[in-house]
């Protein structure tokens, strides 16, 4: 739905982007004014003759949405937020990176309006909009049909060089050309400079051969040419089969007379004389952040056309949840992300006599949380088979396919992250993501962003320790628990068994303000009998008393999470004679801080003599909770490779050698 609009018209939109770039970072005396003057003539023509938004609605689900890979150009993005008509007053563009704006270096999703994930990363923008564009067809083949889409919209995003470099990419566009994900268009700007200088010093790709290799439709444009770009986007939107780039060739530092085309534009103000001299070129006139009227009047009836668009939209939906109700029931499962208050009543019942690894149990707790949750998806990079994260009876997400559950990420890790990012973001669908526990370090940019972002997303981390044996060292994930633990608002929970395993899965479907990680074994444990101990949906509480030899305040508290707590309990039992002991299962330390004083004290009291803590990682962070006093028996080294049984007596994970601690400090 297009706004007339002449060339010339655009000219001074593209140009009046070019001024408000370059003036907020001037006043901020920090920034990138370069992308953001270079990509102008792009932006105008998308913004006032293509996207579909709202920005009196910046949630309408069936929005385009717009992407800036290219992060560091944010100016770009806050300039066209604030013409648009977005709540991002021209004031915010004056309080460019300052303390508590609306316009941040890189810009932040749920911080300014319109802005539709945290970029900044090279590379991740683009693997945000590629998970975008998937959840857009899936979403689209659960709710289109018999002449009604509610979910017909594009992905737009705007990467550079320094995203194309970045692996992440590779892994992520690969993927989207292989899904044909056709409402995908991605801008490469490509102005062929990055911060040391000219990309020959490290980059000579033929990017359009490579993204015909991916599978995509390939445009070129000067990304100065007004008709040629909307000619382009025209092209793009009618594409039936494949994802599109339109590579724009482009002048970084468009318009700026002695900053065109050089590395300087890239990442440093220009200057208050080169400032004069800009506007002077572009025929603006010497007045800081200046908006035309002419401008103004443009996005005003752009904004009276979108609004119309979204109205109608939101009539017909109204409508069509009035004559099928099923159709209203499934719409608000999906779209307000409900999770069953019952959700734990629903898990599967296993057998205390028949010992099970927790990636097996969780195999079996996906499938139960997958008939609870028709909103449920997720799949793993190239693991399934080890990781027991397949979705059974339900159909794979397959090229020109999108109604399935199951999806493939092939071996990818990094991109898998990224997209869950963008899925998560664009709403409707809950995602999970599989892979073992080393390979975090290959997705951690992606993990820590969703963390930022407080995206609902789930990891699923199996071969969880030094318990993955024969594999060595390479895949022996020590350090891993540590890095997750202090990553700000990431939960991590590493269950004792089956049981605790269910209440795991439930624990992530109820974190709705930030990813959670599930920590599985390889290797069969013990099952907890619940009819014996205390009930497994306690991990909710992030640590609670499993065990204790007598009443009253405990001597020794033994600490253990995952494999090591049914070690502790053995071990426990074997000291019960000789002191008061009580163990703790301690499966997550984010949800056991979110407990009242008094239950943390209870549960692990300050005044017990003897502390130790158990786990099959490093030790890094366990004396909070055991104090200066207290001893770890965690590791100290990356693991070997041998029979796991023989690696637990080496590195001393046995009833023998805890037993032996607990004795050495009575």
């Amino acid at each position: 739905m297009a706004t007339k609009v002449t060339n010339e018209e655009l000219q001074v939109v593209a140009n009046t982007i070019r001024g408000l770039s370059m003036d907020g970072i001037q006043k901020a005396k920090s920034g990138h004014p370069g992308m953001p003057m270079g990509m102008a003539d792009v932006a105008s023509v998308l913004l006032l003759k293509h996207l579909e938004h709202c920005p009196a609605d910046p949630e309408w689900i069936n929005r385009d949405r717009f992407v800036l890979s290219a992060g560091h150009g944010s100016m770009l993005l806050y300039s066209m937020l604030h013409l648009s008509g977005y709540d991002l007053p021209l004031d915010e563009l004056k309080s460019f990176r300052q303390w508590k704006s609306k316009t941040p270096g890189h810009p932040e999703v749920f911080h300014t309006a319109g802005v539709e994930t945290t970029t900044g990363p090279l590379g991740q923008g683009i693997a945000n909009a590629v998970g975008m564009a998937l959840a857009e067809r899936m979403l689209a083949e659960r709710f289109n049909g018999e002449g009604y889409e509610p979910i017909d919209h594009h992905t737009y995003a705007i990467c550079g060089d320094g995203c194309l470099m970045e692996g992440l990419s590779h892994e992520a566009c690969s993927l989207a050309g292989h899904l044909g994900l056709n409402k995908l268009v991605l801008f490469y700007d490509s102005n062929r400079i990055t911060i040391e200088g000219s990309t020959d010093l490290a980059y000579s790709d033929d990017v359009k051969k490579r993204f015909q290799g991916y599978n995509w439709r390939v445009l070129e444009i000067d990304a100065h040419d007004l008709d040629a770009i909307d000619k382009a986007i025209r092209k793009a939107k009618r594409e039936k089969d494949k994802p599109v780039i339109i590579i724009a060739v482009s002048k970084i530092g468009k318009g700026s007379p002695n900053k065109e085309d050089t590395a300087s534009a890239h990442g440093e103000p220009l200057g208050d004389d080169e400032i004069v001299l800009t506007r002077q070129n572009l025929g603006l006139p010497n007045e800081p952040f200046h908006v035309p009227e002419a401008v103004r009047d443009l996005f005003e009836a752009r904004q009276r056309t979108l609004k119309r668009r979204t109205n109608k939209w939101k009539r017909e939906l109204k409508a069509q949840c009035a004559a099928k109700p099923e159709f209203a029931e499934q719409w608000a499962v999906f779209f307000e992300n409900r999770v069953p208050e019952d959700l734990m009543a629903s898990m599967p019942e296993f057998p205390v006599d028949s010992p099970i690894a927790t990636r097996a149990a969780g195999g079996k707790v996906i499938q139960a949380v997958a008939a609870a949750m028709p909103q449920f998806v997720g799949g793993s990079a190239d693991l399934a088979p080890s990781t027991k994260t397949l979705i059974n009876d339900e159909d794979s997400v397959l090229p020109g396919t999108y109604g399935g559950r199951n999806l493939h990420f092939g071996i990818r890790e990094h991109a898998m992250a990224s997209m869950m990012n963008g899925m998560a973001l664009h709403g409707g669908l809950r995602v999970f993501g599989a892979t073992f526990f080393v390979f975090l370090d290959y997705c951690r940019p992606s993990v820590r962003l969703a963390a930022i972002m407080g995206l609902p997303v789930t990891y699923v981390f199996t071969h969880d320790s030094f318990y993955v044996g024969e594999d060595g060292p390479t895949h022996e994930p020590v350090e891993h628990i540590a890095s997750l633990r202090c990553m700000p608002n990431m939960t991590t929970i590493r269950p004792a068994d089956a049981t605790e395993t269910s209440a795991a899965w439930v624990a992530a479907m109820q974190n709705t303000t930030g990813p959670t990680a599930i920590l599985l074994t390889r290797q069969n444990l013990p099952i907890i009998d619940r009819s014996v101990y205390p009930a497994a949906d306690n991990v909710l509480k992030g640590a609670y008393t499993l065990w204790q030899s007598a009443e009253g305040e405990p001597q020794v508290v033994l600490l253990a999470t995952g494999s090591e707590v049914s070690l502790v309990l053995n071990a426990a039992k074997e000291l019960a004679a000789e002191c008061c002991v009580r163990v703790v299962s301690m499966p997550s330390w984010e949800l056991f801080e979110k407990q009242s004083a008094a239950y943390k004290a209870e549960t692990i009291p300050v005044g017990a003599p003897v502390k130790v803590a158990v786990e099959a990682g490093m030790p890094m962070g366990w004396g909070k909770y055991i104090g200066d006093a207290g001893r770890t028996v965690c590791m100290q080294d990356f693991g070997a490779s041998a029979p796991y049984k023989v690696l637990e007596e080496e590195f001393g994970f046995t009833v023998a050698n805890v037993v032996k601690t607990v004795r050495e400090m009575l």
